[in-house]
């Protein structure tokens, strides 16, 4: 065997040693890369357990005991008082599951069987756990008392709910239309929404034809209508569609009113030819 063929076999094999040493070099890099990944992978495994069981992904067992909890907010009401919005959730359990998992549809359903609550939105806020409740409360439009001198009892909303006393007084912004009647003869309790929005037809006319607010619309005798406003009385007798027509007639009316000197009794509208009655 020549010099040059004993040196080309040790060559390959030195060549050989060499690649198996490099293949034994990969296979102990890739088990070790793959014992990284698997500890990585159950370290972080681990820590998303650990996060997950945190208290402050869940609200408290106390979070509806009190309107001072800070796992609590009510907002945007201005006729349901917060303590009944509170009652309202109490009649439901305070939630164990994390807070993205938590289904609010049984808190609303009990906050909108509160009569003046329209809609109501409740949103989730994840660390800390807290819900923020933003209740959406009907328009009043009318108040009805059952004396002039008396505060109202009720009022009815947009959408022609009638609301109790127990909602009782509204809030001064609101600016609505006060019925002072006894129920005789036409019974408030039984009015539907057009009726409701007759009336406020009825003050919104009368507000623009004169330029003064109304005080308040006299139905204690559904037959002999009143309205006052600040400068004299309006008498309208029964309310039917010929009303609004004759309100028309009072921006030549109130003029004269005005220029009078003795005291006026009221403006006299339920005939063809309106008068003004003295005192």
């Amino acid at each position: 065997m020549s010099d040059e063929t004993k040196y080309n076999q040790k060559r390959r094999l030195k060549q050989a040693r060499m690649q198996r040493q490099v293949r034994q070099s990969q296979r102990r890099l890739n088990r070790l890369r793959a014992f990284y990944k698997f500890f990585l992978l159950v370290t972080l495994t681990a820590l998303c357990v650990l996060i997950l069981k945190m208290p402050q992904w869940r609200l408290p067992s106390n979070a509806f005991d009190s309107l001072e909890s800070p796992s609590l907010e009510i907002l945007n009401n201005r006729i349901v008082p917060s303590q009944k919005v509170l009652s309202a959730l109490r009649r439901n359990q305070v939630p164990k599951q994390p807070i993205f998992l938590v289904k609010t549809d049984d808190l609303k359903k009990s906050i909108k069987q509160l009569e003046p609550v329209q809609n109501v939105y409740i949103r989730r806020f994840w660390f800390p756990a807290r819900l923020q409740i933003i209740i959406i409360e009907r328009t009043p439009i009318v108040t009805i008392s059952p004396n002039i001198d008396v505060p109202p009892i009720a009022f009815f909303s947009l959408d022609g709910k009638l609301i109790g006393r127990e909602y009782m007084p509204l809030d001064e912004d609101y600016k609505t239309v006060a019925v002072i009647t006894y129920g005789s003869g036409d019974d408030y309790r039984n009015w539907d929404v057009n009726k409701v929005n007759d009336f406020r037809k009825l003050a919104n006319l009368v507000e623009t034809e004169t330029g003064e607010e109304v005080e308040y619309i006299d139905y204690r005798n559904p037959k002999d209508v009143y309205i006052k406003i600040p400068t004299v009385n309006i008498r309208l007798g029964s309310l039917n569609p010929s009303v609004f027509n004759k309100i028309g007639r009072l921006p030549s009316l109130l003029p004269q009113v005005k220029m009078i000197n003795k005291k006026v009794k009221y403006i006299d509208l339920r005939w063809e030819s309106s008068y003004i009655k003295l005192d």
